[in-house]
């Protein structure tokens, strides 16, 4: 550790070691490593059909070998465009194997946000589910993909749980009647179209390649894309080395202190996100664990999951565990299996804690929900409250190798403790830059006086005098919505770009359920044209170009949209007369109740003295 730096988080660790030793070599190596002292242990559960490490790693090996027999080579991109099947961690892991890339796209992405992805990243090579084959037909040929291999979410379903997906599922969800359903099941490809291939077909061209595969893959080089939105809220890709994720699985293993071999966990984080890569599946491939893999969930219906499954550990968003509270289901069944609860992706409440730790002890689970931090940019994971210290409203304590300070906004000066300013971060999880963007990169890391090169979050927060971080707010302009990002600036571009559109606005406004959602405020050139009929257009335009999770909630059109000084577009006002107006309706729903009451003494006062003093 270096002593210019400032750690005293550390006297929390206990029996947690404080510093780790990280292998020089491949995502893929160290489960390797690893998967040699379980190799019977079941490595992933998919609907009931379970690998053990042994099986696993020979399916990583037969799609290597088929990567290398189509023509991929070192440090090339292969763009893995899957939700959480075995095929999307496979492909992960294959490519990682021979060195390539793997860029992890959103498959619920919208048609130019895949075709962008596909363009930055300069991919040649596309592994995706089968449902975006309609919108990447319509990209492929503006792009460099010389192959795309289609995958089902059933390919690796057991045979009833196959056919009850195909008898209920394809039709509905695919919504390609025109075609025969058994062509997105099999994954094969009937139309004529050279660059389409099967998974099936495609995995037995890998029998033929019959050279060894050389592991040239060193910590320091890149072996995932992930996007994010940065400091400044806009999409950009973000290089992670192999160091970084497997530091970050030596770290979550070692921080997290209540996981163990054999443990089972469910991967609800989507692979595609920097939490569902690094912690669901890399971190329990490390440890020896079963990754329950599972490309969708409702949260609804969470019961049936826990109940069939019955895992020692649940990483989820904030969302997830309020569902939880309320979901009936629960109410008579025992979780004493379940040992670990971890809450990331956006920020839990002390009430929502408070409430979940007793739901838990109610069900009889030794656990308590956990909250971490982090950043796509870090491998999303790297500060996380300690196993038997809570402290109301504290983050937690940063992870082994892991240095937080909280600095003045935009320098490098540190503030005392207790103090506020932006959380910026430095250890070996920290990320190598963004793709194709050196401006963004020199703005998120630098190199400070102590020669460490660190990461500027562009979040704020407090560190106090025992080293524990409370985050205090998002300074980028990113809304969280159910653990998924949103950039309103990505938003404001597309509604932008509508030819009946001057200027646009979007901010994040309350949901009761997804905690916050996106809300448009738009200008029209003519005021003439607020219309539905304009409104339509716009709508359509943002569902043609963004995924389904950014949507816009809300729509209003305004005459003018409020300003700063220097005319830029003042979206803190639009917030504060949302956050009034959100005050307004709860004061109107408590009027409504307090006039149901019988004796309605002294009720207008009571009124009129909450508001005041709310006020």
């Amino acid at each position: 550790m270096s002593k210019s730096i400032k750690a005293p988080w550390r006297k929390f660790y206990g029996e947690q070691k404080g510093h780790l030793e990280y292998p020089n070599f491949s995502a893929y190596k160290l489960i390797e490593y690893t998967a040699s002292k379980h190799l019977n242990n079941i490595s992933y559960n998919y609907y009931g059909n379970k690998k053990t490490y042994h099986e696993f790693l020979k399916q990583i090996d037969e799609v290597s070998r088929a990567m290398k027999a189509i023509g991929v080579k070192h440090k090339d991109v292969v763009s893995i465009c899957m939700p959480n099947t075995p095929e999307g961690i496979i492909s992960f892991y294959a490519a990682n194997k021979i060195g390539a890339i793997a860029s992890m796209i959103h498959p619920l992405s919208a048609e130019n946000e895949i075709k962008h992805y596909l363009n930055i990243s300069k991919t040649e090579w596309l592994v995706a589910v089968d449902f975006t084959i309609d919108k990447i037909n319509k990209i492929i040929d503006e792009t460099k993909v010389k192959k795309v291999i289609t995958v089902s979410v059933s390919e690796s379903m057991p045979p009833l749980i196959k056919s009850l997906y195909i008898a209920t599922n394809v039709s509905k969800t695919l919504k390609l009647p025109s075609l025969n359903p058994m062509h997105y099941i099999n994954g094969d490809s009937k139309e004529k179209n050279d660059k389409r291939i099967g998974w099936k077909e495609f995995v037995s061209l890998g029998k033929d390649y019959v050279k060894e595969i050389d592991d040239e893959f060193q910590g320091k080089d890149i072996a995932a894309i992930l996007y994010s939105g940065g400091t400044t809220g806009t999409p950009k890709g973000v290089k992670l080395t192999n160091l970084n994720l497997n530091a970050a699985a030596m770290q979550n293993f070692e921080h997290v202190g209540c996981i163990r071999d054999k443990d089972k966990v469910l991967a609800i984080m989507p692979i595609f996100h920097g939490f569902g890569l690094a912690v669901c599946i890399h971190c329990v491939q490390y440890f020896g664990g079963t990754s329950i893999l599972l490309p969708q969930f409702n949260a609804k219906t969470f019961d049936k999951i826990m109940k069939k499954y019955e895992p020692n550990a649940v990483v989820g968003v904030p969302t997830l565990f309020e569902a939880m509270t309320k979901n009936k289901n629960f109410d008579h069944m025992k979780l004493s299996y379940l040992t670990c609860v971890i809450s990331g992706g956006d920020s839990l409440s002390i009430e929502l804690k408070k409430k979940f730790d007793e739901w838990l002890e109610k069900h009889k689970s030794p656990a308590t929900l956990r909250e971490g931090y982090g950043l796509t940019e870090c491998c999303a994971s790297s500060c996380l409250t300690p196993l038997n210290c809570y402290r109301p409203g504290s983050i937690g304590i940063p992870f082994p190798d892991m240095y937080y300070k909280i600095v003045e906004d935009g320098t490098e000066n540190e503030v005392p403790y207790g103090q506020e300013g932006e959380i910026v971060i430095t250890g070996p999880t920290v990320m190598a830059g963004y793709i194709h963007n050196k401006k963004e990169t020199r703005q998120t890391l630098r190199k400070h006086r102590d020669g460490r090169v660190w990461l500027h979050t562009g979040d704020e927060g407090i560190m106090d005098k025992d080293g524990f971080i409370y985050f205090k707010g998002r300074s980028k302009r990113m809304i969280i919505s159910s653990g998924y990002n949103i950039y309103p600036n990505n938003i404001e571009n597309v509604i932008d770009s509508h030819p009946d559109v001057s200027m646009s606005c979007v901010i994040g406004i309350p949901h009761p359920y997804k905690v916050m959602v996106a809300k448009a405020f738009i200008v029209l050139k003519d005021p003439n044209k607020e219309n539905d009929e304009t409104l339509s257009s716009i709508k359509e335009l943002v569902e043609k170009n963004l995924a389904r999770f950014s949507w816009p909630y809300e729509y209003e059109f305004r005459d003018e949209l409020p300003k700063t000084r220097i005319g830029k577009v003042a979206f803190n006002v639009l917030i504060h007369e949302e956050e009034m107006k959100n005050k307004e309706r709860k004061w109107d729903q408590a009027e409504e109740l307090l006039e149901q009451v019988e004796d309605e003494t002294g009720s207008d006062e009571l009124i009129d003295n909450m508001k005041e003093q709310d006020r």
